[in-house]
């Protein structure tokens, strides 16, 4: 796919699930001489932003944004993204005095349970993967500056089901994903999708919370940028004529009275009498 045909895709995603902001496309690249010149750099304006920040640029106001390190004054991020070196030690005691977790421990699980996801000979491929880009270049889809290597798609529980529904639709296998509250938008969002390949759901976590604007009532979901054609394509075709579609074609109950409600069934008999 073209530029043209990802906006052109990403506009009938939005139009199609009447989405409240656009579908982010998110490109990860290897060198600040990918970023286009159209793309703002935060740290040129001696400014940083977190990533969830840039992602409700793009989402809410059509923003480009370009983001290596120099750009986030998120430093857990860029570690979980690999582009900074941090030691195990050094990245749990960050998180310990942010507290977290309980205690050290608890910390220390949670890192361990992170880095059983890298454990395996695909797990360590894909953390090589990771280790190969400096930053990522975000875009509001429908004007993406990019061809996005992930998607990530907000809304309300429906949104996101629709498009649950698209991407199983031909394959019938669940989508899995795990979560603690952290690193939702930037990492399971995006990357993850992006290194192993297989989409993520979103319940955004403190950043997205804190820092992002990220709504009481928004999740999200992220896919690899390949399979936006498969989601624009299937979307609304699970359960054919019974799928609910968007706005939702909500099935009201039939068969009803007067004597569904005291006060209704009161006033019919009271109106029966006077016609009587």
């Amino acid at each position: 796919m073209d530029l043209g045909a990802y906006r052109e895709a990403g506009k009938i995603l939005y139009d199609r699930l009447h989405l409240p902001t656009y579908p982010v496309a998110i490109k990860y690249i290897k060198s600040e001489d990918e970023i286009p010149e159209k793309a703002f750099r935060p740290s040129a304006k001696g400014q940083k932003l977190s990533l969830c920040q840039a992602f409700t640029y793009a989402r809410r106001w059509s923003r480009h944004s370009a983001m290596t390190e120099k750009d986030n004054f998120c430093v857990p991020s860029s570690a979980g993204h690999q582009w900074v070196s941090v030691s195990k030690d050094e990245f749990v005691e960050s998180q310990v005095r942010q507290g977290w977790h309980k205690d050290r421990a608890a910390e220390e699980n949670r890192n361990a349970f992170n880095k059983s996801l890298f454990s395996s000979t695909d797990g360590k491929n894909t953390l090589l993967k990771a280790r190969e880009y400096i930053g990522l270049v975000c875009s509001p889809i429908t004007e993406t500056l990019v061809e996005p290597d992930s998607v990530i798609v907000y809304g309300d529980g429906g949104h996101i089901t629709h498009i649950i529904h698209a991407l199983c639709y031909n394959s019938g296998i669940p989508l899995t994903s795990s979560f603690d509250g952290f690193g939702e938008s930037c990492v399971k969002g995006g990357l993850i999708p992006f290194i192993t390949g297989k989409p993520q759901v979103i319940i955004p976590g403190m950043g997205d919370r804190k820092f992002s604007g990220t709504t009481e009532n928004e999740i999200a979901i992220g896919f690899p940028g390949s399979m936006l054609n498969t989601v624009v394509d299937s979307l609304f075709k699970s359960g054919g004529s019974m799928n609910l579609g968007q706005p939702e074609k909500v099935m009201l109950p039939t068969g009803l009275t007067e004597s569904v409600a005291p006060g209704f069934a009161f006033l019919r008999k009271e109106l029966d009498k006077k016609n009587a």
